[in-house]
């Protein structure tokens, strides 16, 4: 399973910005970012403003079979 970290990585990546300019965009220092990356722990709102300073949307859900989502 990826980690939330990994996602980030990779969205950062897919977007050609760097992790500097992201954490000034979500109203951090480069240094505090690079810290939560380290540790990989985010709230849920803190991944849907990552999402949205990326111009993406963050979708966690359990989706079951017959296309229930919670």
């Amino acid at each position: 399973m990826m980690t939330n970290a990994q996602k980030i990585k990779m969205a950062i990546a897919y977007k050609g910005k760097s992790e500097a300019w992201l954490a000034k965009e979500i109203g951090t220092t480069p240094q505090a970012f690079n810290q939560r990356m380290k540790t990989d722990k985010f709230s849920t709102s803190e991944l849907e403003n990552i999402a949205k300073a990326l111009g993406a949307v963050y979708s966690a859900a359990f989706e079951f079979p017959d296309g229930t989502k919670i």
